[in-house]
C-alpha cells in the first residue's frame, strides 16, 4: 500500500454511512435477535466454536444480516470470503470457489463464502455453488429478505440451517442510536444534544430497520447549525424532518406481502374494524395490487361470513368491480368499506363446514345414483327412461316446499349444511331444523303404515 492508497482508504472510511461505521465487532455488541443469539443458543454457540455450518440469514432490511456475517468474518480462523448476487455472476463464483480450493490443500483453511442477497441468484447460479457446498469445500452464509423456502433451491436449502431474524423493537433501535451518539467518532465531535422525543420518533418509524434510524440521525446530525454554545440540539421537529415518514416493511413479491395480507384477512375474520384498517392502509401505501385486495375480501366475506351477512359477499364483490372501475387511489375507500363490513359483520364459517363435509364423502363413500325422478326429462326420449317421473314441484305446495328426497339413497341421511345462530342465520337456522323435522315425522308415519 502507497500513500494514495492509504489516503482512499481513509477517505472512504470517513464517508461511509453511520450504519457501517456503527457495526458491531463481536457478539457481545451484536443488538436484537435474542432468540437466536442469546447465550446458549446454537447459532451463538457455533459462532463462539468457530464451528458454523452453511447457514441462510432470512429477515427484513436494517435487521442485522449483513452486520452478523460481519461478526462472524471478526472472529472465525477460516478464510472469508464474500459476494454480492446483484453485482456477482458465475465467473466470479468459480473464481472464490477455486481459491477456497487452493486454500483448503495449501493451508488447511476452510472458506467462508458470504452472498448477500442470494435470492438474485438465478437456479444456474445457485446449482452452480452446489457442489461446493456439498462436499464442505465452502461453508455457505446466505443472506436474503425474501422467503427462502421459495427463493433458494432446495438442495441448498437441505444442506443449510435457516435463521430467521426478526425486525428490530424500539428499545434495540434507540440503544444503537445512544451508542453512535456516545461512541462514533464524528457524531461525537459534534457535541450533539439529542431529546428523548427525537430518539422515540426515530426508533417509531424506521419500522424495526436500523439502517433507516441511523441514517436519520447522521443526517439530522450534519444539517442542524451549532449553537452559540458550540451543541448541535436535535428535538422532536427536527427527527420528523429527518425522516419524514414511516419506513413499511413490505415486498409485493415476498414473504411480508403474505404476512400483510395474512394479518389483514385474520383481522376482518377477528372483527377487528381498526387492525382491518391498519393492514388494508399498509397494502394501499405500499402500492399492493388492488385487485389482490378485493380477491381477499371476497373469499374473506363467503368463508367468515357466509350466511350469517350475505350482503357482505354482495358487498365485497361492488367493491372488486370498484376497483376495475376508479383505480389508485380513489380504490381504496371502497376496498376500506368492503373490508370494515367484513369486519364488523356476524360471522359464520358454515358453508365452508359444510362444502367440506360434502367433498369427503365423495372421497369415503358409496355415492349411489341420481334418482330418477331427479334426472334431466328434457331431452327427447327421456321419458321412456323414467327421468323425472314421480318429481314434486316444490312451487305446487304450501309455503313452496314439499318433503321429498334428493340425495342418493346411499347418503340420504347426510348433514353436511350445519347453519349458525348468527346474524341472519340464525333464521335459516330455524327454518331448516322445521324442515327437516317435517321430513322426519313424515318417514315415521310411513314407516307406520307399513
Amino acid at each position: 500500500m502507497d500513500l494514495f492508497d492509504y489516503a482512499s482508504i481513509n477517505t472512504r472510511e470517513k464517508n461511509m454511512p453511520l450504519a457501517a461505521r456503527m457495526r458491531p465487532r463481536n457478539l457481545d455488541e451484536f443488538v436484537g435477535q435474542e432468540h437466536i443469539l442469546a447465550p446458549g443458543r446454537l447459532l451463538r454457540r457455533a459462532i463462539e466454536a468457530d464451528k458454523l455450518t452453511s447457514v441462510i440469514f432470512y429477515g427484513p432490511p436494517g435487521s442485522g444480516k449483513t452486520t452478523l456475517a460481519h461478526v462472524i468474518a471478526a472472529g472465525t480462523a477460516s478464510r472469508f470470503a464474500s459476494l454480492s448476487a446483484v453485482t456477482s455472476g458465475i465467473a466470479e463464483m468459480r473464481g472464490l470457489i477455486k481459491e477456497a480450493r487452493e486454500e483448503l490443500k495449501l493451508y488447511l483453511r476452510r472458506t467462508l463464502l458470504f452472498i448477500d442477497e442470494i435470492h438474485r441468484f438465478n437456479k444456474t447460479q445457485q446449482d452452480a455453488l452446489l457442489p461446493a457446498v456439498e462436499e464442505g469445500l465452502v461453508i455457505l452464509i446466505g443472506a436474503t429478505t425474501e422467503n427462502p423456502y421459495f427463493e433458494v433451491n432446495g438442495a441448498l436449502l437441505s444442506r443449510s440451517r435457516i435463521f430467521k431474524l426478526e425486525a428490530l423493537q424500539s428499545e434495540h433501535i434507540k440503544t444503537l442510536l445512544k451508542r453512535a451518539i456516545a461512541q462514533d467518532a464524528l457524531l461525537s465531535s459534534l457535541k450533539l444534544v439529542v431529546d428523548e422525543a427525537a430518539l422515540d420518533h426515530w426508533a417509531d418509524l424506521c419500522s424495526g430497520d436500523a439502517r433507516s434510524a441511523l441514517n436519520a440521525l447522521e443526517l439530522a446530525a450534519l444539517t442542524t447549525p451549532a449553537a452559540a454554545n458550540g451543541c448541535r440540539c436535535i428535538d422532536l421537529a427536527v427527527a420528523e424532518e429527518s425522516i419524514q415518514k414511516s419506513v413499511i416493511s413490505y415486498d409485493r413479491a415476498g414473504d411480508w406481502h403474505y404476512d400483510v395480507i395474512s394479518a389483514f384477512i385474520k383481522s376482518m375474520r377477528g372483527s377487528d374494524p381498526d387492525a382491518t384498517l391498519h393492514w388494508l392502509a399498509r397494502m394501499c401505501e405500499a402500492g399492493e395490487a388492488p385487485e389482490f385486495i378485493a380477491r381477499r375480501i371476497i373469499i374473506c366475506a363467503a368463508e367468515d361470513v357466509g350466511l350469517a351477512d350475505p350482503l357482505a359477499l354482495t358487498l365485497a364483490m361492488a367493491a372488486a368491480q370498484a376497483v376495475h372501475f376508479v383505480g389508485w387511489p380513489e380504490a381504496q375507500i371502497p376496498l376500506a368499506e368492503a373490508a370494515l363490513y367484513v369486519a364488523c359483520a356476524a360471522k359464520s364459517n358454515s358453508t365452508v363446514a359444510g362444502i367440506g363435509a360434502a367433498r369427503e364423502d365423495l372421497a369415503g363413500k358409496k355415492l349411489g345414483a341420481v334418482p330418477l325422478y331427479l334426472r334431466d326429462a328434457s331431452y327427447k326420449g327421456a321419458k321412456n327412461f323414467g327421468h323425472g317421473q314421480g318429481y314434486r314441484y316444490p312451487h305446487d305446495y304450501e309455503d313452496n316446499y314439499v318433503i321429498q328426497q334428493y340425495l342418493p339413497d346411499e347418503l340420504k341421511d347426510a348433514k353436511y349444511y350445519h347453519p349458525s345462530e348468527n346474524g341472519m342465520e340464525a333464521q335459516i337456522k330455524e327454518r331448516i331444523q322445521n324442515r327437516r323435522q317435517k321430513t322426519e315425522d313424515r318417514g315415521q308415519k310411513i314407516k307406520g303404515r307399513k
